[in-house]
């Protein structure tokens, strides 16, 4: 849990997925698509993954652990958490705020 915590504080942005997960891929392009640049780490090529993906399921509470998004280093959740911020309008202030996001 301690390296999930190190590295989702090194950047604005970070998104733990699984290279073969949908639901990772849209989320990521949701990001990319508003011009944020986040640190992905893809658990399945991660040398630690399993670990990693262990840590998420205890982090949630619940399984599957990704995408799990983190923004100014405080874990925001997954999709659904991630979907209800954009649809209110709190996503990209969010955003801004925490630096993941310039404009």
């Amino acid at each position: 849990m301690e390296a999930i915590k190190r590295l989702a504080s090194q950047n604005a942005v970070v998104i733990y997925s699984l290279s073969s997960c949908c639901m990772c891929h849209t989320i990521k392009r949701l990001f990319y698509e508003r011009g944020v640049n986040p640190a992905v780490y893809e658990l399945d090529e991660e040398p630690k993954g399993r670990e990693m993906e262990k840590a998420l399921v205890n982090m949630l509470g619940r399984r599957p652990a990704v995408p799990a998004v983190f923004i100014g280093g405080r874990l925001v959740g997954s999709t659904d958490e991630v979907m209800s911020l954009h649809l209110s309008g709190s996503l990209v202030p969010l955003l801004k705020r925490e630096g993941g996001l310039w404009l």
